[in-house]
């Protein structure tokens, strides 16, 4: 089994944002580890395909994951 891609962990992400935040923690884990492979510092989100794409939400997010390791920025669509 292969291990997933940065985009694989971030739809995996995006479905557990629509889906009430199911299993997000484990989410955000394979997402951290994604980014660590890929030799990149930060993960980059569409704002559209949040549930909360408003600034609040956003901001709600980025806390999130910064306190889990992970650094978000939004694409500017």
């Amino acid at each position: 089994m292969s291990e997933p891609t940065v985009a694989d962990a971030t739809d995996s992400i995006y479905s557990s944002l629509q889906a009430d935040n199911a299993d997000l923690d484990a989410h955000i884990a394979i997402l951290r580890a994604a980014l660590t492979r890929a030799g990149l510092k930060e993960a980059v989100f569409d704002p559209a395909r949040l549930a909360q794409g408003n600034r609040s939400g956003r901001k709600l997010m980025q806390a999130y994951f910064r306190q889990r390791g992970v650094t978000v920025k939004f694409s500017s669509t």
